[in-house]
């Protein structure tokens, strides 16, 4: 779950984290608002979209005046803000986050996530603030610094001065530092973040202060912080993600034309795989999960054919936990209530896949039975050819 940066920042404050101040404000008056209680210029008007490199399309601008704040304020709000991460549609700015202008001396980078090849916390830091970090770990990998953390430990005084040394700190800068990293890890622990991640880091005179916040949570730990379930913006994220979710399916929309329906997501990406080498486009990661029945896979039907852009659907369903029959039987209830009007290949492997293959084609519909994933994809791409 992704919150918005005004939202990241209080959670930090709450910790201790030095943050600038400021305040969210969704009209331009309650922008202007904010800005006249920060008690002088200039004052920053930041786009709040979940979306990173909002700078460089044009959502962050440095006001020096009242009017210079209601121009700004009136520009960004409402905008479609377009940047590397939006993709070329963008995402209309509905809110902004209004914040003092702070004195910048140096821009660093701080971010802590699960290396899950280690099963530990990296904490990483670079002097290259204000940079995509995925340019500089691609052309200088060098100049990211990282500490593993381990979970028996926990993050000790020695990983803060090593991650505050390498961005070549020293004196009270270096202690601001170390108190920094200490306090963004105990919230990024507490709060059960999958990433926390401040881009830029800044020096200001010889204190250290995050700039901006990018936090996103462990959706399995959303149950342990009912308080946070206010924060989510439904109008940031993708309509059939979120009714999705609703019937407890695991979907990702992508921009092919073969939707995909799996039970199991290593499955479900090697279902994707396939059609890939085949020369299909995937449209969509969809992991109905255990128990594919007639409720789920019309509630997959749905979401995958809310996307126009789909033209045949692959059903790739391993009958471990539920008989193959049951799915089929499945499928073809949701296929005749769902009026489902693109071709459907469907390949069932396991327990009564043979009885299921028989029910599949004798249905009348248009359901494609596959003997295997490799004839499964090539049905799908060329339905999707032809």
């Amino acid at each position: 779950m992704k919150i918005h940066e005004y939202q990241a920042k209080k959670i930090l404050a709450g910790y201790g984290v030095p943050v600038p101040q400021g305040s969210a404000a969704f009209t331009v008056d309650e922008a202007i608002k904010a800005g006249t209680d920060l008690g002088s210029f200039p004052v920053v008007v930041k786009a709040q979209i979940h979306a990173g490199g909002r700078g460089k399309g044009g959502g962050v601008k440095l006001a020096k005046s009242a009017d210079e704040l209601k121009m700004f304020a009136s520009q960004i709000l409402g905008m479609q803000l377009v940047t590397h991460q939006t993709g070329p549609v963008g995402q209309k700015v509905q809110r902004l986050l209004i914040e003092q202008g702070m004195k910048i001396d140096k821009e660093f980078y701080a971010g802590i996530l699960l290396d899950r090849a280690q099963s530990k916390d990296v904490f990483m830091v670079s002097t290259e603030g204000g940079m995509d970090i995925e340019e500089v770990a691609s052309k200088t990998p060098e100049k990211i610094i990282k500490v593993t953390i381990d979970p028996s430990a926990g993050f000790q005084p020695h990983h803060a001065r090593r991650l505050a040394f390498a961005l070549g700190l020293s004196g009270k800068a270096l202690k601001s530092a170390t108190d920094c990293f200490t306090k963004l890890y105990k919230a990024y622990c507490a709060a059960d973040c999958n990433l926390l991640e401040i881009n830029p880091l800044i020096l200001s005179g010889e204190d250290i202060i995050a700039l901006d916040a990018k936090v996103t949570f462990d959706d399995n730990a959303l149950d342990r912080h009912p308080e946070y379930a206010e924060l989510r913006d439904l109008s940031e994220e993708d309509p059939a993600e979120i009714e999705a979710s609703k019937s407890n399916l695991n979907f990702i929309k992508l921009d092919g034309n073969i939707g995909c329906m799996v039970n199991g997501a290593g499955l479900a990406m090697a279902t994707m795989d396939i059609i890939k080498l085949h020369g299909g486009d995937p449209a969509n990661f969809l992991d109905v999960g255990g128990g594919a029945n007639a409720q789920t896979v019309s509630a997959a039907f749905k979401i995958i054919l809310s996307d126009q852009n789909v033209k045949a659907i692959l059903i790739n369903i391993f009958g471990g936990i539920v008989r193959c029959d049951r799915v089929a039987a499945g499928v073809i209830e949701a296929a005749k209530s769902e009026h489902v009007h693109v071709p459907v290949v469907v390949r069932l492997e396991g327990n009564n896949a043979d009885l299921a293959r028989t029910m599949l084609t004798e249905s009348g519909l248009n359901l494609q039975a596959a003997t295997d994933l490799t004839d499964a994809a090539t049905k799908a791409c060329a339905a999707v050819k032809g």
